[in-house]
C-alpha cells in the first residue's frame, strides 16, 4: 500500500506541476533518446534551444548516422561532453544497420548500443514503449534516499543495486513513463540538491528523511577529489588574415579544435621554440589575457598570447582559418575565451 500511496501522490502531483519541454511532447523513440543523452550532466533549460536545433539537423536516425563529424561537434559546441555526440553518431549507424532504423525495444537490447546506460535505457523503454522499467539518474537517487533515509554513502555497486531495486518496484505497470519523468521531475524541482522544498512536497508525510531532520543531508556521497590545475599557455599564432587551430587528439575534448598552447611555461622564448618544433617561424607579440575552465576533475588556468608567424606554413593535425572559417569550427567552450581574442584580432 505504501508503494501505492507514493507512486500515486508522485504521478498527481506531477499531472498537475510539471514543467513544458518539448521532449514531453512525443513517444518517438529517437527524439526520446536524444534528449536524454543531452540532458546528461546539461539542465533542461539549456537543453531546449540545442535539442530543437539538433533535430532541424537531424530529424532522423538515419540522418544522423551519416553526419559529418565537424558538423556533428559544431551542433553539440557548448554542451560540453563531447564524447556523448561521437556516441549517439555511432550508436545510430548500428540502429541502422542492425535494428532497421527502429531503436530497440527492450532495456537489454538499448543497453548494448554505445553511450546508452541503465538509466538512459530505461528512461527511452519506459517512455517511449510502456516498458515497466526503472531509470535512476541522480535526481531519482536523491529522491529514493531520502525518502527512505538511506544513510549509506553512494556510489558503490552495492548501492546503486540497491536503489536500483527500490525504484524497480515503485514503477507502476499502467504508466511507467509518466512516472519515470516525475521522478526526474521531482528531484529536479522540488527534491534539488541544497534547499530542498519539502514543504510543498507530495510525499513529504511519508519521508523519513524529512521526518528525521535529514533530508537536506541525503544522499551521502564519497568526497570528491580535489581537481588538479593545469597551467597552459594558449597560443594564438597569426599569418596575414588567418590564425592556427589544431585538431586535439586527446580523449579529453578530442575530435575538437583548438589553439597550440604549452603546459606550466611563461616564457615567449619557449612558445616559439615550441612552434618551431612544428616547423613555424613565429615572433612573439603579447599576452592577450587570462581564462579559466574548470572540468570535472581538472582546472585548466590558461594565459593567451599572440605571436606572429612568417608564413601559413603545412601543419601536422593543424589548419590556418580566417575569421569566418574559425566561426564555424567546433571548438569548445573551454577555448571560448581565446576564440574571442582571435577573432578581434581578424576583425581588425
Amino acid at each position: 500500500m505504501e508503494q501505492e500511496n507514493f507512486t500515486r501522490s508522485v504521478l498527481d502531483w506531477y499531472d498537475q506541476a510539471h514543467r513544458d519541454l518539448p521532449w514531453r511532447h512525443t513517444k518517438d523513440a529517437y527524439r526520446i533518446w536524444i534528449s536524454e543523452i543531452m540532458l546528461q550532466q546539461t539542465r533542461a533549460e539549456t537543453v531546449i534551444s540545442y535539442y530543437e536545433r539538433f533535430l532541424r539537423l537531424y530529424p532522423t536516425v538515419e540522418a544522423l548516422a551519416q553526419a559529418d563529424d565537424e558538423e556533428l561537434l559544431k551542433a553539440w559546441e557548448g554542451l560540453g561532453y563531447y564524447s556523448r555526440a561521437r556516441s549517439l553518431k555511432k550508436a545510430a549507424g548500428i540502429i541502422v544497420s542492425q535494428f532497421g532504423g527502429q531503436l530497440p525495444q527492450t532495456v537489454k537490447e538499448l543497453e548494448s548500443l554505445p553511450g546508452i546506460g541503465s538509466y538512459t535505457a530505461g528512461a527511452i523503454a519506459s517512455i517511449a514503449y510502456g516498458v515497466p522499467a526503472a531509470a535512476v539518474d541522480g535526481n531519482v537517487e536523491r529522491v529514493l534516499c531520502r525518502y527512505d533515509a538511506v544513510q549509506d554513502e553512494m556510489g558503490s555497486p552495492a548501492s546503486r543495486r540497491m536503489i536500483w531495486a527500490r525504484a524497480q518496484e515503485l514503477v507502476p505497470p499502467d504508466r511507467p513513463g509518466a512516472f519515470a519523468n516525475a521522478m526526474m521531475e521531482m528531484g529536479a524541482t522540488l527534491c534539488t540538491p541544497k534547499n530542498p522544498s519539502c514543504l510543498i512536497c507530495p510525499v513529504r508525510e511519508r519521508c523519513r528523511g524529512f521526518a528525521q531532520g535529514l533530508a537536506a543531508q541525503l544522499p551521502r556521497k564519497p568526497a570528491k577529489k580535489k581537481p588538479r590545475v593545469e597551467n597552459r599557455a594558449v597560443l594564438l599564432v597569426f599569418c596575414g588574415e588567418r590564425v592556427l587551430t589544431v585538431l586535439r587528439k586527446e580523449k579529453l575534448l578530442g575530435g575538437l579544435f583548438v589553439f597550440p598552447d604549452v603546459l606550466e611555461e611563461n616564457d615567449p622564448a619557449v612558445f616559439c621554440k615550441a612552434l618551431e618544433e612544428r616547423g613555424i617561424k613565429a615572433a612573439y607579440d603579447r599576452r592577450l589575457g587570462h581564462a579559466r575552465h574548470i572540468f570535472t576533475h581538472i582546472i585548466w588556468e590558461m594565459e593567451i598570447h599572440a605571436l606572429e608567424a612568417e608564413a601559413c606554413v603545412p601543419v601536422e593535425d593543424g589548419r590556418w582559418v580566417d575569421k569566418k572559417e574559425l566561426a564555424a569550427l567546433p571548438m569548445p567552450t573551454a577555448v571560448k575565451s581565446a576564440r574571442q581574442h582571435a577573432m578581434k584580432k581578424l576583425e581588425g
